[in-house]
Parts: C-alpha cells; sequence; structure tokens
C-alpha cells in the first residue's frame, strides 16, 4: 500500500494535475475568501465561505481520481494489478490516500487566509476549526465516490464528468428528499444528502455523528471500488 501511495503522490506533480489542481483551489478559494468574509468576519459570512468552497471541490476534487484507477485499463496495466498477490484493497487504499493527502495539504495552505480576519476584527474560531473538519471530510467522501467511477471507465474525461455529476446530485439530495413522499425512500435519499451533514458545523459544533457518517461513506465506497477490483480478477 505504501508504495503504492508514494508512487500515486509522486505522479501528481510528474503530470500537470497537481499543480493544475492545487493552484485552482488556492485561486478560486481565495477570491472566494476575499468576496465573502475579509471585510465581513461574521460567522454568517464564514458560512457562506464554506458553502460555496462546497461547491467547488464537488467541481475541482475529480481532477485528483479522474486517472488513479481509469489510466490502469487504459493503458492495459490494470492486468498486472489483477494478477499480482498484493492486496486490491490496499492498492486501492495506497491511490486513495495520495488523493487525500494532495487535498489535505492543499486546504491547509488554504486555511492560512483566515489569519486575515483578525487584522479586521474577531473571528468565531470554534466555527472556522468546525468548517475546516467539515470540508475535509466532504472532500474525504467525494474522493472516494470519484476513485468508484474512475474504476468502472478507461475515460479519464468520462470518470471526472460522471463524478462531478454524481457529486452535485449527492449535493442535491437534500431537495429532492422534501419532494418525495415515500418515507423509506426518503430516508434512503437522504443519508446520500451530504450537505446537510456539513452544515451541521455551521455553528462551530463538532458533530460526531456527521464524522462518522463521512468515515463510513467513504469506507463503503472504497470497499465497493474493491470488491469491483474483486470480481475482475476472479472472472
Amino acid at each position: 500500500m505504501f508504495s503504492v501511495y508514494k508512487k500515486e503522490l509522486k505522479s501528481y506533480f510528474i503530470t500537470p494535475v497537481g499543480y493544475i489542481f492545487t493552484g485552482v483551489f488556492l485561486a478560486v478559494s481565495g477570491i472566494l475568501f476575499s468576496l465573502c468574509t475579509l471585510y465581513q468576519v461574521e460567522s454568517s459570512s464564514v458560512s457562506l465561505y464554506f458553502s460555496l468552497l462546497f461547491l467547488v471541490l464537488a467541481i475541482l476534487l475529480p481532477l485528483l481520481t479522474m486517472k488513479l484507477l481509469s489510466d490502469e485499463r487504459r493503458t492495459k496495466t490494470e492486468q498486472l494489478l489483477l494478477t499480482s498477490p498484493i492486496s486490491l484493497f490496499g492498492m486501492i487504499c495506497g491511490k486513495y490516500f495520495a488523493a487525500l493527502t494532495l487535498y489535505g495539504v492543499t486546504l491547509l495552505v488554504n486555511s492560512v487566509n483566515f489569519s486575515l480576519l483578525y487584522v479586521y476584527g474577531e473571528p468565531n474560531l470554534s466555527i472556522i476549526i468546525a468548517d475546516i473538519i467539515a470540508i475535509f471530510f466532504v472532500g474525504a467522501a467525494f474522493l472516494a465516490v470519484g476513485i468508484f467511477i474512475s474504476a468502472i471507465t478507461e475515460s479519464q474525461l468520462i470518470a471526472a464528468v460522471m463524478t462531478i455529476l454524481a457529486t452535485f446530485g449527492m449535493i442535491l439530495m437534500s431537495y429532492i428528499a422534501s419532494a418525495v413522499s415515500t418515507e423509506w425512500l426518503r430516508v434512503i435519499i437522504k443519508w446520500f444528502a451530504v450537505y446537510n451533514r456539513f452544515t451541521a458545523f455551521s455553528n462551530g459544533m463538532f458533530d460526531i455523528a456527521a464524522i462518522i457518517y463521512f468515515i463510513s461513506f467513504t469506507v463503503i465506497f472504497l470497499f465497493l471500488t474493491a470488491r469491483l477490483y474483486e470480481r475482475r480478477r476472479w472472472s
């Protein structure tokens, strides 16, 4: 797993993908930060910033996952993975954590922006920390969905587009659920409504239930990806 992790993390900077993701993320989030919070340090402005950043992640994170497994299929190296004695779940986790590391470090660098708020006032630190933790776990869940979709196609473009559609679909689930009259179906749809879980942090509360949800969501999609590869190994 660790060798796969190092290889994938290094590959982000051999190709332009890592630079593009980091540069665009920091630029867009910096603009949003300036517009939303720099001159208004109220908690509502901070929450607005993170809500918009939520949408940015849905568009940018597929850049990190689109090649993770689809490229293996395109270059025909997938067969080497399937016939090797390595743990498929370990391989998938290695690729996933490489993407998560790059995202996490970029988010950490971006968080330095909040030090500027102290120039203009006294921001609520608990809300900022809670929202940063929430947006990290949201990204972790989106990456897990992305690596699953990357496993079902050999086209990086298709993987990216499908992941964007899937993540935006997850964002819209809370609105879709309210329009569904069937109780059991509404419960299922609400489970995928990640935005509802994210907003639980807006008041500076560290929501353990939401953290468990995001971790569970991530593990489920990593497990599904591993099961997909297990089926290919024995087919």
